[in-house]
């Protein structure tokens, strides 16, 4: 069976019925084809001669060769194996060895619909393939306007969830992060809380606010986002707090992308010297944070979630992991549910 077919699967390699960041916007290059592997997928990346990006399943319809070891046509992409042409709804547009053909006009090829936003490429992984997206909403940080941002892009060697179960820990900033430049302040215990809201749920500290990795809001639904605040020192110039969106997508069972922009809600001159400081000094120091994490993710054994002993302070976990079980759950009874037959016409 296909392991994305299986609530097991879906939870290692991701829901369906999602967007998912697939990479920043420049590994993707004009007239450059890209091969990448994400959400259990195995993708091809290219823009077309507008500039606008594509992603497609990397497979030629003829013989399966990969798609990405061919040749960028500007408007489609020709097979090296045996020239057959592809456009960007996965349309068979040429057989160069056979024209007329049967395999040409037919659409064959998986195609998933892509957008850019805040220098990302996002692309939609439907559970039905026939069914159009449900629109991408970005949280507001990252949507322009006031904020202004800076996008992280990592890659780690451990499961999507390890990084999803680090970011709705906020009690670790205090421990793990002790001595950085912005989580050294405040107490080393906590009773924390869970607020329902719309679409996901806020996960905070009771009796402290502002002063450390404090609160985390997970945001579930067409497209799944984690937000938080980290207290800026005031050597970190104007602009308040310093807001983290971040976004997962599993590029293997045990290999993920991370997307951490780094916002700040500055206009003006306060926009001009926060972005000088940011690449000047402060992009450096937030990333010796992240290698803690990396550090620590990646150094737990495979197992982890069996060999857990979980207290209050890992209620955010328990609430998350049993949305995505529910729903993993769901989706693979839907996608077991045998096709419907086309109805037989009648003599």
């Amino acid at each position: 069976m296909n392991p994305l077919h299986t609530t097991d699967g879906l939870v290692t390699f991701g829901l369906r019925d999602r967007w998912y960041p697939l990479c920043p916007s420049g590994h993707v290059r004009p007239g450059e084809l890209v091969r990448i592997e994400r959400a259990g997928e195995q993708l091809l990346l290219w823009r077309d001669a507008a500039g606008v990006v594509h992603v497609l399943e990397d497979r030629c319809p003829h013989r399966a060769a990969r798609l990405s070891q061919g040749v960028h046509m500007g408007d489609r992409v020709a097979c090296n194996y045996h020239g057959v042409q592809v456009d960007a709804e996965g349309t068979v547009v040429s057989v160069p060895g056979s024209p007329g053909c049967a395999l040409e006009g037919r659409r064959v090829l998986r195609t998933f619909p892509a957008e850019e936003h805040a220098g990302a490429i996002f692309a939609w992984f439907g559970l039905d393939e026939s069914a159009p997206p449900a629109p991408l909403e970005v949280p507001e940080p990252i949507a322009g306007g006031e904020w202004s941002q800076f996008l992280c892009y990592v890659e780690w060697d451990a499961p999507y969830l390890y990084s999803l179960d680090n970011l709705l820990d906020p009690m670790h900033g205090a421990f793990l992060h002790r001595n950085s430049h912005t989580m050294f302040a405040g107490k080393r215990e906590a009773v924390f809380q869970i607020r329902a809201t719309d679409n996901g749920f806020v996960f905070e500290k009771t009796d402290q606010r502002g002063v450390n990795f404090d609160w985390v809001e997970l945001t579930h639904g067409g497209a799944d986002w984690v937000t938080l605040d980290i207290p800026y020192p005031d050597t970190a110039g104007p602009g308040g707090p310093f807001t983290i969106v971040a976004g997962l997508c599993a590029i293997s069972a045990n290999r993920h992308a991370g997307f951490f922009w780094r916002c700040r809600k500055v206009s003006g001159w306060e926009r001009d010297s926060w972005r000088f400081l940011y690449r000047n000094r402060l992009a450096a120091r937030h990333y010796a944070v992240l290698e803690q994490d990396r550090e620590m993710a990646e150094a737990m054994p495979a197992d982890a979630w069996d060999r857990e002993n979980l207290y209050q302070h890992d209620i955010a976990l328990v609430r998350m992991r049993r949305l995505l079980k529910a729903e993993a759950a769901k989706q693979a009874a839907r996608l077991a549910e045998p096709a419907t037959a086309a109805p037989v016409p009648v003599a």
